[in-house]
């Protein structure tokens, strides 16, 4: 385990430059399987649809100051709620998203939670499992993942 410390903090406008410039990564787009947006589009979700609604639960994460990625709850016309999460790539593989993930899931306490990420990005799958999330199925190539009541 690394000495970075990780925070969340509420997102602000200027963090979207960072978060558009993640979401490029040819890797981070690859392991997802999310097509990256052109920045018009990319800010225009983020400010109306993202942090334009109050239901959902927006956080950056900070890694020594430093803005890594973020973390977001929202809920579905199905009503059921979810969580998706987003690191620049060079704070892969430290330990930082299982931090900030605990961090975020004592702030965001709706149970049960899903998560959807896709089947070959086992690295997100087994932080998800390691956080208490228990495979529920697949759907379209995504791992649904549940956190139930009492985690």
């Amino acid at each position: 385990m690394s000495d970075d410390t990780v925070r969340l903090r509420d997102v602000e406008v200027a963090d979207l430059e960072v978060f558009h410039a993640q979401e490029q990564d040819p890797e981070a787009a690859r392991r997802s399987r999310f097509e990256p947006r052109e920045r018009e589009r990319f800010m225009t979700h983020w400010k109306e649809r993202v942090l334009g609604d109050p239901d959902n639960l927006v956080q950056a994460v900070t890694v020594d100051g430093v803005l890594a990625g973020n973390l977001v709850a929202w809920t579905e016309g199905d009503g059921r709620r979810f969580i998706g999460y987003w690191l620049g790539r060079e704070f892969w593989g430290r330990g930082i998203g299982t931090r900030a993930l605990a961090l975020f899931l004592e702030r965001e306490t709706t149970r049960p939670l899903y998560a959807d990420p896709h089947e070959g990005n086992t690295a997100s799958v087994r932080l998800l499992e390691k956080s208490g999330f228990r495979r529920a199925g697949t759907e379209d190539e995504h791992v649904v993942l549940v956190l139930d009541e009492g985690r």
